[in-house]
């Protein structure tokens, strides 16, 4: 498959950031984006909302469908998934791109904050895959993509901040079994992660956090679009890195992605 012309992809967080350069990217084919997001108004620390990313998606090429949805709640995904279904005939791609972080210990962590990590990340990668399933094993060449690490058990990704560790591992784990149970069916279920840090508005929220040290969310962006456009049957249960997906795509020079070229890269979580 060339591009994601005519392709409907459900993307979860998608008013901002990563996921809305993911729907940019597969706009430029002429894609259909669902944009699954809670933000309908400006937040005051983060740009976009779903109807400014759903602007910005035709004004590239694609068709876009906002949907006010919190992933947390099984009732709104169920609504919006259908919304997908009537406007665009199905869904051809989900991206679980939504996510919440706290890198804190586990005395600085409260409750409520674990819970919104384990409501967003984990649970809510799990509802919107169940929620998507029946209509993607209708399509031709269906793909989940998740936005998390490969799992590493060594005790350093776990002591500074378990919360948020256990919560995005969860969201690996939803690939690494959902790729063996849907592979009979044709569902490819793969992971991505970045290199590097990306530099995103929600990043730079985060005390002591230089987003010069980091790369474009594009290159996610066009990582994604290499793993969407391969055939779903022999392309699944990967944990994917965006330098490596772009290296098997023919690209060597990563120089463009780069937010501040004279800073040195920052590794991002989860990698040795």
């Amino acid at each position: 498959m060339a591009d994601l012309k005519g392709k409907t992809l459900f993307i979860t967080g998608a008013s901002r950031g990563i996921g809305l350069a993911i729907a940019l990217r597969a706009a430029r084919d002429g894609a259909n984006v669902v944009i699954a997001a809670k933000t309908t108004d400006p937040h005051p620390k983060l740009p976009g909302t779903i109807f400014t990313a759903a602007k910005e998606i035709e004004a590239v090429g694609g068709q876009a469908l906002p949907v006010m949805t919190d992933i947390r709640f099984e009732d709104q995904v169920q609504a919006a998934v259908e919304a997908a279904v009537k406007r665009f005939g199905g869904v051809d791609i989900l991206v679980n791109n939504a996510s919440a972080i706290s890198l804190t210990g586990t005395l600085e962590t409260p409750i409520k904050r674990f819970d919104l990590m384990m409501g967003i990340n984990t649970r809510g990668t799990f509802l919107c895959s169940q929620a998507c399933l029946p209509a993607l094993k209708r399509a031709a060449n269906p793909h989940i993509l998740t936005l998390s690490p490969p799992i590493n058990l060594s005790p350093r990704w776990f002591a500074p901040h378990v919360a948020y560790t256990i919560a995005k591992y969860g969201m690996s784990l939803c690939v690494l079994g959902m790729a063996e149970e849907f592979r009979g069916a044709g569902v490819a279920v793969n992971a991505l992660w970045p290199r590097t840090i990306i530099a995103t508005a929600a990043l730079q929220m985060i005390p002591g956090v230089d987003a010069g040290w980091g790369r474009k969310p594009e290159i996610l962006a066009d990582a994604a679009h290499w793993i969407l456009t391969q055939p779903s049957r022999a392309l699944t249960g990967n944990f994917f890195i965006d330098e490596d997906v772009l290296a098997r795509a023919g690209v060597a020079d990563l120089s463009a992605y780069a937010v501040d070229p004279a800073k040195t890269l920052r590794k991002d979580l989860f990698l040795d």
